[in-house]
């Protein structure tokens, strides 16, 4: 806020008495409560954001705070991480190195993993020391930046770690949205920074001039409308020209155009190039933009320095304000700036710069035809893909335009524009770039490499129907290279997958696969590999899905979460599990959704209700921070029978409404059918048994290779609803299928022991039905034996067996309760009830949902963990989970708990230690 006089670190903060106080109330809570909190201050530029940041990081400093500060700038946010970078990397305590850094942003690939490294460096060290975070101009944050401020805050709120943003105001900007994903987890505080009033604006006065300001003066200052950094401005000026500054036109800063007259031309010359290259900048950068040896700029930049225009920090020279490299920047006439902006990306290069340190200038200065930008573009894309694929899809979008519609390198631009477009979910985009492409009739070659561009995007799209005919297209035409051609029957097969005649899908995908190898092609081998375990999948061969889904994770590891999933399918959940912890030791290799799918996959086989819960949770809610919804319907059906299971019927509903929501927006045959089950458990839930047998009919006629996938351990609540309905042949139909799929699974448990419950039940078959729970009792799957034991013990009361009955009701109970299957055990329970006729009833104990007896099993260990000392990171290495569900598990603890921070939880469990 300071203009060129002396420091005005108090006299900066005349009329922001009511502001600091309140963020001095909220730098004392958080080493109080233990917990985060977040700050954000707005207001117009020059308003004095920065000197109440300023001032508040010196109190949080005072306070023995860890402090990162960093600034965000208006030509760098294009580049990935940079604003946060400052925040890490600067202080007395950086809370990374700078070589740590370096090798984090090298070898990311995901910005989930990304972001949850950055946590666990801010947490450990806010385990010893409060930490703040300040972050300054965050309107101008880069994406990954603004990615990364979404999570983190929720992320640490169980830590002492503290968020002061300041920013622009604007509706709907990044600001905003950071606050909104925090507003519910952690206390956020806005402060509104308005207008000084004329007192507070007359004792700046009084500050710089050194004397009360009279009434020439005041009638002067009336112009800065209560802005600060323009009132020091004016005063600056009239300080150092005396009566002979002049207001300049509304719009500029007042004063500056008065100090830039006392300038020499070179220096004149340097500050207009330097502002060019941004509010921070390099000598070197800005001698080589001159065109002059480093040497003879010297005095120019000494003669900046002392007109209080410019700072020099030792590593970059600064702009004071932005206002100030504005005020220089707008007096270049607008011709002349795109021609500087083009020449700075051109030196930058030249110099050794990365290619997206180069891009604002390039979106600055580029014209239409400029094959240099396109080139820079296209390589800063590929740097940026991995993890901010918005931005990559933006930099080729802009590529695409500056390449004229006639030439041929369009269509090259074109299709890595595709490709960064589907990367990032844009896929109605990229659809809609890859066929204006086509419409330009591009040679064969080139046509088939655009279709098969197109493939992932159809693909993610739900179109297996036009995928289908698209590649088909493409390989009749012929003309393609040999690997292209390859990844096109691969993608064929693929779309096969999603057809009724398996058999031809899978003769394509082995054809395809033969292909690849052949051409040896990584994209096509990996295609062929998934197509073919798919069409697996769809077949309900499980034992062929697994030696696929094997041999892809070989090549391309971020395919395990499908490899642990086959292993599944196989009732092998060692082997699952020793997956999952080799791939929670390579978390950054793994596409982190699905590895929580495979995760909470594992936990719902194994009967453990609630880590289930805890990582679908987790899982939907990295989907929607990546925005690339996947398993979203299919993890809201299986919560809402979690739920029903528990007895939370409200919830089960929920689930409902937010898998039917989904659908809608991703209405592939395996979400469709999902749902339409969904549908029929609740319809029956709701007694409304005809409509739950009309849901179960449809999914069984409009999806039928579908069946395999959906109905391996349901199929038996399936045939229950039918025979409730008087549905026999539905009830057939559906034992049928279980018998098929145990045919083609004869090492499965699992698959053998359910056709035999199937069985038992539609002929009512008491002998089929302890065969069932024989063949079963060497399935892992506790939930699938509980049935089981359920229908038998039923099965066994009507036979008049009743001690028999009794042991494998007693058996099943036990089993539910174990599971957390609260509602499915009562029923059990009523059925023992009728049983014993008054002998001893077996408790079935309803969990509260407050205090420390409505934690689950699992959420008590991390409660235990985190009062022990614990970081989410070694809780989760200890517990041998995500740390992403460990931080699921704790946000619930607190809720249940109602504590707010990790002092608080540590004091409730020591208080129920001590009694």
């Amino acid at each position: 806020m300071a203009g060129s006089g002396g420091s005005l670190s108090r006299s900066g903060l005349r009329g922001r008495e009511v502001e600091l106080d309140e963020l001095r109330t909220l730098i004392a809570s958080v080493p109080h409560t233990g917990s985060g909190a977040l700050a954000l201050v707005q207001g117009e530029a020059g308003i004095g954001k920065t000197t109440l940041l300023a001032e508040a990081v010196a109190r949080a400093c005072e306070a023995g705070f860890s402090v990162g500060l960093g600034k965000a700038d208006e030509l760098h946010h294009i580049v990935p991480l940079s604003s946060l970078a400052a925040c890490v990397l600067h202080g007395d305590q950086p809370l990374l190195s700078g070589d740590a850094f370096a090798d984090l942003a090298r070898h990311h690939d995901q910005r989930i993993w990304l972001v949850e490294r950055l946590a666990e460096a801010i947490e450990a060290r806010a385990d010893s020391v409060p930490v703040l975070i300040a972050l300054d101009d965050v309107h101008w944050a880069d994406q990954l930046s603004r990615f990364a401020l979404k999570q983190l805050p929720a992320r640490l709120r169980t830590s002492p770690v503290l968020w002061i943003l300041t920013a622009r105001q604007e509706p709907a900007g990044p600001a905003e949205e950071i606050v909104a994903a925090a507003t519910e987890e952690l206390p956020t505080v806005t402060v509104p920074l308005g207008p000084l009033s004329g007192a507070a604006i007359g004792q700046l006065a009084g500050d710089t001039l050194g004397a009360a300001a009279d009434e020439r003066v005041r009638d002067l200052l009336d112009g800065a409308g209560g802005n600060p950094f323009l009132a020091v401005e004016m005063l600056t000026g009239l300080r150092n020209d005396g009566a002979s500054a002049e207001p300049v036109p509304s719009g500029l800063v007042l004063g500056v155009r008065a100090r830039l007259r006392s300038l020499g031309p070179e220096t004149l010359r340097f500050l207009r190039l330097g502002a060019v290259l941004g509010r921070r900048f390099g000598f070197h950068d800005a001698a080589l933009l001159c065109g002059q040896p480093s040497t003879t700029l010297i005095p120019a930049l000494e003669e900046a320095v002392r007109a209080g225009i410019l700072d020099d920090d030792g590593d970059q020279l600064v702009f004071r304000h932005d206002l100030l490299r504005q005020a220089v920047y707008v007096d270049i006439p607008p011709s002349a700036r795109k021609v500087l902006h083009r020449e700075a990306a051109d030196h930058l290069v030249s110099a050794g710069h990365r290619p997206i340190d180069a891009v604002s200038h390039i979106l600055r200065g580029a014209q239409p035809g400029d094959e240099e930008a396109v080139t820079l573009l296209r390589r800063a894309a590929d740097d940026v893909l991995p993890v901010t694929p918005g931005l990559a899809a933006d930099l080729m979008t802009r590529a695409l335009e500056l390449v004229p519609p006639a030439r041929p390198q369009g269509f090259v631009v074109g299709e890595q524009a595709i490709v960064c477009l589907t990367r990032a979910g844009r896929n109605r985009e990229a659809l809609s770039t890859g066929d204006r492409l086509l419409a330009r009739r591009p040679p064969m070659e080139v046509f088939s490499r655009l279709q098969a561009a197109l493939g992932g995007t159809l693909w993610n799209m739900d179109l297996a129907d036009e995928l289908r005919r698209r590649t088909e297209t493409a390989l009749a035409v012929g003309g393609a290279a040999p690997e292209v051609g390859a990844r096109l029957a691969a993608l064929r097969a693929l779309a096969l997958s999603r057809g009724h005649d398996l058999d031809a899908a899978r003769e394509a995908g082995e054809t395809a696969l033969r292909a690849a190898i052949t051409v040896g092609d990584r994209n096509a081998h990996v295609l062929a590999l998934f197509g073919l375990g798919e069409i697996a999948l769809n077949a309900g061969e499980n034992a062929i899905a697994l030696e696929r889904f094997t041999a892809l994770s070989a090549v391309d590891p971020a395919y395990s979460p499908e490899e642990i999933v086959a292993y599944q399918h196989m009732d092998d959940f060692n082997t699952g599990e020793r997956l999952l912890l080799q791939a929670a030791d390579n978390a950054g290799s793994f596409r982190q959704a699905m590895l929580l799918w495979a995760q909470a996959q594992q936990h719902l086989g194994l009967g453990r209700l609630d880590d289930a819960e805890a990582d679908f949770v987790t899982m939907e809610r990295l989907e929607d921070d990546v925005q690339i919804p996947v398993q979203q319907v299919n993890a809201r059906v299986i919560r809402s029978r979690i739920a029903l299971l528990r007895g939370d019927r409200d919830a089960a509903r929920q689930h409902l409404a937010a898998a039917q929501k989904r659908l809608a927006a991703k209405p592939n045959p395996g979400n469709t059918a999902a749902v339409r089950f969904l549908e029929a458990v609740i319809a029956e839930d709701d007694g409304d048994i005809g409509l739950a047998v009309d849901k179960i009919r449809q999914v069984q006629e409009e999806g039928p290779f579908m069946r395999w996938r959906l109905l391996r351990t349901w199929v038996d609540s399936a045939i229950r609803t039918a025979l409730s309905g008087a549905d026999r042949q539905l009830a057939e139909d559906l034992a049928a299928q279980a018998e098929a799929h145990a045919e083609r699974n004869p090492a499965v448990p699992t698959a053998t022991g359910i056709a035999a419950q199937a069985l038992g039940l539609v002929k009512n078959d008491l002998a089929m039905l302890e065969r069932a729970t024989a063949l079963l009792g060497t399935s892992p799957r506790p939930l699938v034996r509980a049935a089981a034991h359920a229908d038998l013990g039923q099965a066994l009361l009507a036979a008049g067996r009743k001690p028999q009955a009794v042991a494998a009701l007693t058996r099943a109970h036990a089993t539910l309760a174990e599971s957390g299957a609260h509602a499915a055990a009562a029923r059990v329970q009523q059925v023992l009830d009728g049983a014993q006729a008054g002998g001893h009833r077996a408790a079935t104990k309803q969990r509260p949902v407050q205090g420390w007896e409505a934690l689950t099993a699992s959420e008590k260990k991390v409660a235990r963990l985190i009062a022990e000392g614990h970081t989410n990171r070694s809780a989760a290495d200890f517990l041998v989970v995500s740390p992403h569900t460990v931080n699921t598990h704790l946000t619930s603890v607190f809720r249940k708990l109602s504590v707010n921070s990790r002092v608080q939880l540590a004091n409730v469990v020591v208080a129920l230690r001590d009694h």
